[in-house]
C-alpha cells in the first residue's frame, strides 16, 4: 500500500509536534513571572500618578514617576521577550506540524483507496512527506532548536509549494481514481 508510509509518518510526526505542547507549558513559567513583574511595575506607576503630593515634593514625585516609568517599560519588554518564543512555537511548528501530520494520515488513507497509476500515488505521497519536512520540519528546527540553516531552507518556500502541489495532485487523482460502488442488486 503506497499510502502506508504517509500514515506511519503522519502519526510519528504528530507525536513529535504535539510534544511541543508540554515544552510550551514549561516556557509559561518565565512568562508568568514576567507578567507578575509587569503588573507590579505598572501598578506602582499608577499609584504614584494618583497620589497627591505637596508642591515642595513635586521634584521627588517627578523622579519617582520617571523611575517607575522606566521599570514599567523594562517589565513590559521582559514580558514581550518571554512571550515571543512561545508564540514562535505555537504559531509555527506546533500548529503547522499538527496540521501537516494529519494531512499525511488522511492522504495515506485516501490514496490507498484510489484506482490510479502507482506513479501518481507515489507522487502524491512523496509531495506530502517532502512538503511537511521542508515546511513545518524546518519551522521546528529553526524555532525550537535555533538552526539558522533551517530558516534559510524555509525561506525558499519549497515546503508549502510541495504541500500545495500534493493537494492538487491528490485532487486530480481523486477525480480520476475514485470509483463508484456498484450495486449488486441492480
Amino acid at each position: 500500500m503506497v499510502g502506508k508510509k504517509n500514515i506511519v509518518f503522519g502519526f510519528l510526526y504528530l507525536v513529535l509536534t504535539a510534544a511541543l505542547g508540554p515544552l510550551m507549558v514549561n516556557m509559561y513559567a518565565d512568562f508568568g513571572s514576567a507578567m507578575v513583574e509587569k503588573q507590579q511595575s505598572v501598578g506602582r506607576l499608577q499609584a504614584l500618578q494618583e497620589n497627591e503630593f505637596e508642591e515642595d515634593l513635586e521634584v521627588l514625585k517627578a523622579e519617582q514617576i520617571a523611575k517607575a516609568n522606566t521599570a514599567g517599560i523594562l517589565s513590559i519588554n521582559k514580558l514581550m521577550n518571554a512571550e515571543m518564543p512561545i508564540d514562535g512555537i505555537k504559531g509555527g511548528p506546533h500548529a503547522h506540524g499538527n496540521l501537516e501530520a494529519l494531512l499525511n494520515i488522511v492522504v495515506g488513507l485516501v490514496i490507498g483507496m484510489l484506482a490510479v497509476a502507482v506513479w501518481l500515488k507515489q507522487l502524491v505521497s512523496w509531495l506530502f512527506i517532502v512538503g511537511t519536512v521542508m515546511h513545518s520540519g524546518m519551522l521546528y528546527l529553526a524555532n525550537v532548536f535555533g538552526f539558522a540553516w533551517a530558516e534559510t531552507l524555509l525561506q525558499t518556500g519549497i515546503g508549502p509549494v510541495c504541500v500545495l502541489a500534493g493537494l492538487l495532485a491528490a485532487g486530480v487523482a481523486a477525480a480520476i481514481g475514485l470509483t463508484e460502488e456498484k450495486n449488486p442488486d441492480a
